[in-house]
């Protein structure tokens, strides 16, 4: 069964490691699948990703992030746009998830980029994610 939306699958797969409580997770590869993964590392979401090669379109394994007590550093993760509606914004809506503890996820003529990001190059995009 083929996948049309394989960045919603991933966050999907991020979501249900998360819960229970696993340290790795393997998700599709593509360009923006790894600019998300890019800015979850980058932003201290995960302690890494590395591709894996499986002889057909790759992998990503995402190493996962807890806190010391083994809380989740990830609390949510979300889909904005998607497939049949998507969602634009310029660099004064980019959302502030929580106030500026959570991020959003854009992608922008320049790359995957994260809110902070956008507004100190003055992009906007099409918002992909929002993580708490």
């Amino acid at each position: 069964m083929p996948l049309h939306d394989l960045t919603a699958d991933m966050l999907t797969r991020i979501r249900n490691a998360v819960s229970n409580n696993a340290r790795q997770v393997i998700v599709l590869d593509n360009k923006l699948n790894r600019g998300v993964a890019k800015v979850l590392h980058d932003e201290g979401f995960i302690r890494g990703f590395d591709p894996v090669a499986d002889g057909r379109g790759g992998l990503i394994r995402v190493d996962l992030k807890y806190g010391p007590d083994g809380q989740s550093v990830i609390r949510s993760i979300d889909r904005v746009s998607k497939a049949g509606c998507r969602v634009y914004a310029g660099v004064e809506e980019i959302p502030k998830p929580e106030q500026g503890l959570g991020i959003a996820i854009v992608t922008t003529s320049r790359g995957v980029m994260s809110d902070r990001a956008c507004r100190e190059s003055r992009l906007g995009g099409e918002v992909v994610a929002v993580v708490c």
